[in-house]
């Protein structure tokens, strides 16, 4: 595995893990550079593979995410109330589109029966992720919450490069984030609706051995597409109150040299007064161009911001989990990602 320093904010926290426990890995062994969609996740764990890509005109975009052990499913939170909780029976895809022509939403979870993967292959319902050692092939055929219709069609993700860096986000090594392919080419061919369009994406994956709300109290990420790779910005506020922050320039083969992260600045709230916060170089401002998802405790936005000495325009994440670990959030949860029946049963919004 390729070693990297990273500035933090604590003198003890390296922000390089060795390798996470086997049976958590996205990877068929450290530092490997590609997803594992067989890797065993715990009960009450989870690994999510992550895929963002906006169109060369900005005009489109999307994100998908496929879980296996949904990390906010309320379903999946009163199982572990129970006692141990298979990571496996709480699984979805979600896939969420935006930008001209409005923006469509799904988020539908389906047990262990539904679900069936290999090392290559990721199959949740109707939906796939298949890596064939060059591309990641998404199919996605789902229906949008709370108000359903069709979303169907094949995103294909060829990256520039494969990227080896393991990097813990916690000091026992219980959670680990690894970028696959921080710089990629996107082709989308989108049925229902009918869009398709071109443009860079960016592929990873997080795993862990606990639900994040137990060991994290919030976080913001951000990934910046420069003409020569991309910017990566990763902030951590623990349960304990320690922090880790990390930054990183990737070229567009996959390699990466960390930067001192800029200054916080705060941005906007949106809708929900979520607070979010990204980096931005001293002396500059930063500004949210779109708000694609904003929920009370999550939220992903555009926003124009400055790396590396250069104006970019990044993806953005804020989530608080404190918000999230309430009851009352994980009663509304349900309209916005419904669970599905068992097969051959009505899907349940």
């Amino acid at each position: 595995m390729e070693t990297i320093e990273h500035t933090v904010t604590r003198e003890a926290d390296t922000g390089l893990a060795a390798a996470p426990p086997a049976t958590l890995g996205p990877f068929g062994g450290p530092g490997t550079g590609r997803p594992d969609f067989a890797a065993s996740v715990p009960d009450g764990g989870y690994a999510w593979w992550y895929v963002d890509a906006l169109s060369g005109d900005g005009q489109h975009g999307l994100t998908i995410i496929a879980f296996i052990g949904s990390v906010f499913s309320p379903w999946y939170a009163w199982a572990r109330r129970r006692g141990a909780a298979p990571a496996e029976n709480h699984c979805a895809l979600n896939f969420s589109l935006h930008g001209a022509g409005g923006k469509r939403w799904a988020m539908t979870e389906r047990g262990a029966g539904a679900v069936t993967r290999s090392a290559d292959m990721l199959r949740i319902g109707p939906s796939s992720m298949h890596w064939d050692g060059n591309s990641l092939t998404i199919e996605v055929d789902e229906l949008t919450a709370p108000v359903p219709t069709r979303l169907r069609g094949t995103v294909r993700l060829t990256p520039t490069g494969l990227a080896r860096k393991i990097v813990s986000l916690d000091e026992a090594g219980r959670h680990g984030w690894s970028p696959i392919a921080p710089t990629a080419d996107v082709e989308v061919t989108m049925r229902a609706p009918a869009r398709s369009w071109r443009g860079r994406g960016y592929f990873d994956s997080n795993w862990g051995a606990r639900p994040l709300e137990a060991d994290f109290a919030r976080w913001h990420w951000s990934r910046a597409p420069l003409s020569d790779g991309a910017a990566v910005t990763y902030d951590v506020v623990r349960r304990d109150g320690s922090r880790f922050s990390t930054a990183l320039r990737y070229q567009a083969d996959g390699s990466a040299v960390s930067f001192v992260p800029p200054p916080e600045i705060a941005l906007p709230h949106g809708l929900w007064r979520l607070p979010r916060t990204t980096r931005s170089e001293r002396g500059t401002a930063a500004r949210v161009v779109e708000t694609l998802e904003d929920s009370p405790f999550y939220a992903r936005s555009v926003v124009e911001t400055h790396l590396l000495g250069r104006r970019v325009t990044a993806m953005h994440e804020a989530l608080s989990l404190d918000r999230f670990d309430t009851p009352w959030m994980r009663l509304l949860l349900p309209f916005k990602a419904p669970r599905a029946f068992e097969k051959k049963k009505a899907v349940l919004f």
